[in-house]
């Protein structure tokens, strides 16, 4: 009987498209199957990895560098293997890309893979609907990812009127034609389009909790071999002699923020609507002091679009306010110094109703 193989759905799109929100759904809606995933953050503080940890069944996590140039097929045969094991029962991995990738690289790596567990599953293109004509004119690369695709999703479909939206259908279909194009609304998505879903099975329930520390701990000396540290620069990933300055993300740069006060909410709103043109994209999770206002609010912006989703904070979660700010041409610097000018020394003292700038722009 052939070895059962498990599919490799690359997951793709340019900044802020909507991506981790694509998986996050996957992961809430997936039955009984069990995903692996290898999430690719463009930044040294992982936002997409930490949105995604406490729902996976198992991940690989790679910060600051992208995949395609970050590691090579051999490396990634290696976070394969992890994730292919049998003792985690995966039915399917999904590599979510950074949002700078070259896709088609990611799909060669896993061609040229040694690892006969897994099989190429195909390429899901994430496009921005509401940012979709400036996304193309900052990267003409677009086209030619919409054109490679086995499934391009229209994200944010809520957010264009209908004349919009049928315009860009009708444009996508014409850079890839015969590929199914689905509109979607915060990366809904129907699962059973990407992978076969299993009935949900109770009683494994236990193994589902099946954590990536239980795998790193079947094989350290593995590990010791294919884990990286992610705690130096993206040149570092390539070695020397490396050359990716055609690549998507060579005229791009990030900026993290980490603070363990917590942040004045007036202040920051100010700070918000006065980000400056290059800044292109911000995420991360923002701890307030006010009284009543304590939750986790996980920011989101993409271009002028700005968003805080409120959720209680997990009770081992570490209440700290970490941000990715990630733009062309910025000043980082001046945007570290107008987060520190964010912080709130009195919490106590802070009003609720300052509060008001942030619900504004909340959704539960």
């Amino acid at each position: 009987m052939a070895k059962r193989q498990i599919p490799v759905i690359v997951l793709a799109g340019f900044l802020g498209s909507g991506k981790t929100t694509l998986l996050n759904h996957l992961l809430r809606h997936s039955g009984g199957t069990r995903i692996g995933a290898v999430v690719n953050d463009f930044g040294k503080i992982e936002i997409d990895a930490m949105s995604v940890a406490g729902q996976v069944d198992s991940m690989v996590s790679l910060g600051n560098g992208c995949l395609c140039c970050a590691v090579d097929a051999s490396e990634l045969d290696g976070f394969l293997d992890r994730l292919a094991r049998p003792a985690a029962r995966i039915d399917v991995i999904v590599i979510e890309a950074s949002g700078l990738a070259e896709p088609q690289e990611i799909i060669r790596m896993i061609l040229a893979s040694d690892n006969d567990s897994v099989v190429y599953g195909g390429l899901v293109e994430v496009v921005d609907g509401a940012e979709f004509s400036a996304t193309r004119e900052r990267h003409p690369e677009l086209d030619r990812h919409v054109g490679i695709a086995d499934l391009v999703v229209l994200n944010k479909a809520d957010r264009i009127g209908d004349e919009t939206r049928e315009s860009l259908l009708e444009t996508l279909a014409g850079l890839a034609p015969g590929t199914p194009v689905v509109p979607v609304s915060h990366g809904r998505i129907d699962p059973e389009m990407l992978f076969d879903r299993k009935p949900r099975e109770d009683h494994l329930e236990a193994v589902r909790q099946l954590s990536f520390e239980d795998l790193l701990l079947a094989d350290d000396e593995h590990d010791r071999e294919h884990d990286h540290d992610h705690d130096h620069d993206h040149g570092e990933h390539c070695g020397e002699g490396c050359d990716h300055s055609g690549h998507l993300h060579s005229g791009y740069e990030s900026v993290e923020f980490r603070s363990d006060t917590p942040m004045n909410p007036r202040r920051l709103m100010e700070f918000l609507d006065g980000r400056p043109e290059g800044l292109y994209r911000m995420k991360g999770f923002v701890h307030f002091g006010v009284a009543g206002h304590r939750d986790k609010f996980t920011l989101h912006a993409v271009g002028d679009f700005l968003r805080f989703y409120r959720s209680p904070w997990a009770r081992s979660e570490e209440r700290v306010t970490q941000m990715v700010m990630i733009g062309r041409g910025i000043d980082a610097g001046a945007l570290k110094a107008g987060l520190e000018g964010c912080r709130d020394t009195a919490p106590e003292e802070t009003e609720e109703h300052s509060m008001w700038g942030v619900l504004r722009y909340a959704q539960d």
